[in-house]
């Protein structure tokens, strides 16, 4: 029941259901013998508060209807876009064996697309994004990895909408996901892409670890990826909380509410893989000197904070249906370079712990004020309101119908020859 909390939330809000007629509800669904309303009077006044008055009912119908329109929009959306994304890729295919890096350049220009359609199914829901801290657009030709509270499934959504304005972050970028991901409408183009799909649990860890090393080495550089989105918690917060906490408890570690103690091995993994060395060994990022014929490795780590209002996230279904009252997003960013982060294993999950402890006091200080706190010398913590251009998401939208329709003419057409 936890799982679906905040989406009944959500509608206990819309129906305006006051605190006792929630407890009235659960007692009344307990098909007990005895209820804890009390009397009959209470039942009746309960059955009045529930009913749906005649001003109500026309608010609701259109929720429903919104709901429903956008549902079937979003899957004429992903009938004609993914189709259409996969025929372009094998057509294209003869390219990648000429020229490789233009043909994942190509690939990567219509990934951000389809994760450009995703991030207008919120956008015009009223689901918008307010972003805090560093400016990552200075760093978005530079290698980086960023490191992600993880809340719901809207917190991908989340960050394909507030990346589409960071230049080719998002064509060149590389998601590590759930295992569960791949089975999804959008599983076969991660595939596609390169993003990784890692399976949780203690039985799996150390050989999850091994193939992560080893997608690295033959997709990262060969496709030309810059950036990697990591969640190490490694799972949803209202999941881990509680084995979190315990942890934490026995380890004498912090107590944290708002995040979880991170996961270390994806971390560490990603760092000794991708960091370029120097001579003498240690990491070469920031601002140290490009050596000659040499990638510059990974530079940066992105620290990612999201809040939600009230600390009510927003789940995938929210964002389709956009049921939910429209909702500010808060992303807040801070800026690390990696020569600064330690590789080896003791100091380098001292230095997340670090990171996600003050994760919690960001986000203690966010639900308490609505707002994140300044940085160091700085009085006041400036805000930017991120924006989608309605233009380009027409345009996309338009490419990919027509794409739609012109395959589905050249299907039928060669149908028509054999057949």
């Amino acid at each position: 029941m936890d799982g679906i909390k905040p989406s009944w939330v959500s509608w206990l809000n819309h129906f305006k259901m006051s605190g006792d007629s929630w407890k009235c509800k659960k007692s009344y669904f307990s098909f007990k013998g005895s209820s804890s309303c009390g009397s009959n009077q209470d039942r009746t006044d309960f059955d009045v508060r529930m009913a749906v008055t005649l001003e109500e009912a026309p608010w609701l119908g259109w929720i429903l209807v919104k709901a429903l329109v956008r549902f079937a929009f979003m899957v004429a959306n992903n009938l004609v876009a993914i189709p259409s994304y996969l025929c372009y890729i094998i057509v294209l295919l003869p390219l990648r064996l000429l020229d490789s890096k233009r043909y994942w350049y190509l690939e990567g220009m219509m990934y951000k697309w389809l994760l450009g359609m995703v991030a207008s199914w919120g956008w015009y829901a009223g689901y918008t994004v307010m972003e805090w801290g560093e400016d990552i657009k200075t760093i978005s030709e530079d290698e980086a990895v960023m490191l992600v509270n993880h809340q719901a499934t809207g917190d991908v959504c989340t960050l394909m909408m507030c990346l589409q304005d960071k230049g080719l972050v998002v064509a060149q970028m590389m998601w590590l996901m759930d295992h569960i991901f791949k089975y999804t409408n959008f599983g076969i183009v991660s595939l596609v892409h390169g993003d990784f799909f890692i399976r949780q649990g203690k039985s799996h860890r150390d050989q999850q670890l091994l193939l992560l090393k080893k997608h690295l080495e033959n997709n990262y550089r060969s496709r030309d990826r810059k950036w990697i989105v990591l969640f190490p918690e490694g799972g949803f917060l209202r999941k881990r909380r509680e084995t979190s906490q315990s942890f934490a408890k026995k380890n004498n570690l912090p107590f944290l509410t708002h995040v979880t103690l991170p996961r270390v091995g994806a971390t560490k993994i990603i760092l000794r893989a991708l960091v370029a060395r120097q001579e003498n060994g240690s990491p070469a990022g920031g601002d140290a000197k490009e050596l000659d014929n040499k990638s510059k490795g990974l530079q940066w780590i992105i620290d990612t904070t999201i809040a939600y209002p009230k600390a009510e996230p927003i789940d995938i279904q929210t964002w389709i249906l956009g049921y939910r009252k429209p909702a500010v997003i808060h992303v807040h960013y801070r800026i690390f370079p990696v020569k600064d982060v330690p590789l080896e294993t003791d100091d380098l999950s001292d230095w997340l712990y670090q990171r996600f402890i003050e994760k919690e006091d960001l986000l203690s200080h966010f639900y308490e004020t609505g707002a994140f706190p300044p940085p160091k010398g700085h009085k006041e913590a400036v805000s930017r309101e991120m924006t989608l251009s309605n233009m380009w998401i027409f345009l996309i939208q338009s490419f990919a119908f027509l794409s739609g329709y012109m395959w589905y003419n050249i299907f039928q057409y060669f149908y028509h020859c054999l057949f």
